[in-house]
């Protein structure tokens, strides 16, 4: 079942074009971590996809992009910027005890989205 809060994180995401998405995800969660989630080695790659004139990012990495801007939204909203960074890199007993950055990473959609609704509403037994 989606939530109000996804629901609202979806739309909210899909009407953002990718350049402004990565300049959200650069400014909350840093380039390193942006980068870590699409798969990139290049820890500065986010900060060319922001630039306007810069390279698009691949389709791969959009999806994922994607994925960790709705999540961010729905967390950081309700929590705050700093729990949702924390939320972020830590391990989650939601995703077997993998971070959310590593679930992102191997697009697990489904269980990052279900990872970030327990963590707004306080539920942590898996």
């Amino acid at each position: 079942m989606i939530s109000p809060s996804q629901n609202s994180g979806f739309a909210g995401t899909a009407r953002l074009g990718i350049r402004e998405i990565v300049r959200q995800l650069n400014s909350g969660l840093g380039a390193t971590l942006v980068a870590a989630l699409t798969g990139s080695k290049d820890p500065r790659i986010s900060y060319k996809w922001a630039r306007d004139t810069g390279p698009e990012p691949r389709p791969d990495a959009v999806q994922r992009l994607l994925l960790a801007h709705r999540a961010w939204i729905a967390v950081s909203t309700n929590e705050g910027e700093h729990v949702g960074r924390l939320w972020f890199i830590g391990a989650n007993p939601w995703l077997d005890e993998s971070s959310p950055i590593e679930a992102i990473s191997n697009l697990e959609s489904k269980k990052v989205m279900k990872a970030a609704q327990a963590m707004i509403d306080d539920r942590f037994n898996g």
